[in-house]
């Protein structure tokens, strides 16, 4: 089968396209005929091995995995003597986890896995554009106690995430306001958020507003800026956050009736399957820039890295 294949840390060109032997399923395995693919912030982070610490877990000299891929749409080829819950022919979308593997044509996961049936109304290109965004941002919101009625701004607002991020927050009845670059305002707009911040013209924490939840999605917003705007209750996500703005959000937290929640999300099937339901009630969609052919993952890891994208890059498999 095709696979992008990483052997060491680096520059785009580092993702190779090689042949390499086709996945066969275990008995609790499914096996999956890969559709589509995405690449995220999280991908390049992986490729460039940025931040160092990276390394520790994923291969201090080169890549312990070397095909890369957080998220996947495909179609059930075989599965495994003891799977239960799936059968051949199964339209699904998945995260991979720790163990990565979908920029390829075949994936094999454990049926007990982060996967669930496709959402009817969605090509295999939208169902792989939700998990990793739809996800996170879900994990994050929850972890806010997120409520109608709470104001709620969202930084990063026109990444994968951050898009996300801003439908969520809508449909759990918050009052968002939605932080972007001017190019993107209008797009973000159209997500549902109902005030908008050009960050490039306006430093959010010098407007007077003061928020229930404030979600960095990018991890580029000023840590005391957040702190200064929440409210005494409040609470900050840090869904990219570096180890100097986690110790900070320890303390805050321990200081002040403020909440900081960073680190890694967790995510379950049951995630997947509430967001399916919320696709297939049209409440929430699916947020494409671009796509690219398997052939030009390079590319596309280029163009996510510049940081500029809105919502996901998808990777077409044939």
């Amino acid at each position: 089968m095709k696979a992008i294949v990483c052997k060491k840390y680096g520059a785009p060109e580092v993702l190779q396209l090689e042949e390499v032997e086709k996945p066969v399923p275990k008995k609790t395995e499914i096996l999956i005929k890969n559709y589509a693919t995405a690449v995220s912030s999280g991908d390049w982070k992986l490729r460039k091995a940025d931040p160092f610490i990276v390394r520790l877990f994923f291969g201090f000299f080169k890549p312990k995995k070397s095909i890369f891929g957080y998220v996947l749409a495909g179609e059930i080829e075989a599965i495994g003597k003891q799977v239960t819950q799936f059968k051949v022919g199964d339209k699904v979308f998945a995260t991979t986890g720790m163990d990565l593997g979908a920029y390829a044509e075949y994936t094999c996961l454990d049926e007990q896995g982060i996967i669930a049936i496709k959402p009817n109304n969605m090509s295999y290109e939208e169902a792989a554009a939700i998990p990793f965004g739809g996800n996170t941002a879900l994990y994050f919101l929850r972890k806010a106690n997120i409520q109608q009625g709470q104001k709620v701004l969202i930084y990063g607002a026109s990444g994968a995430v951050g898009s996300a991020a801003i439908q969520l927050a809508k449909y759990f009845g918050a009052d968002v306001t939605g932080v972007s670059s001017t190019a993107n305002l209008e797009w973000v707009k159209s997500l549902g958020a109902d005030k908008l911040i050009d960050y490039t013209q306006t430093d959010f924490s010098k407007n007077g507003e003061q928020y229930d939840v404030i979600f960095d999605t990018v991890g580029k917003s000023s840590f005391a800026a957040c702190k200064n705007s929440l409210t005494q209750t409040g609470t900050l996500l840090l869904a990219a956050a570096g180890i100097l703005s986690m110790f900070k959000g320890v303390w805050l937290s321990i200081v002040s009736r403020k909440k900081v929640v960073s680190g890694v999300m967790s995510e379950t099937a049951e995630d997947l399957i509430f967001l399916k339901k919320l696709i297939e009630r049209d409440k929430f969609k699916a947020t494409i820039d671009r796509d690219y052919p398997l052939e030009q993952i390079a590319e596309a890891h280029r163009y996510v890295e510049k940081g500029h994208k809105k919502g996901n890059v998808i990777i077409t498999l044939e």
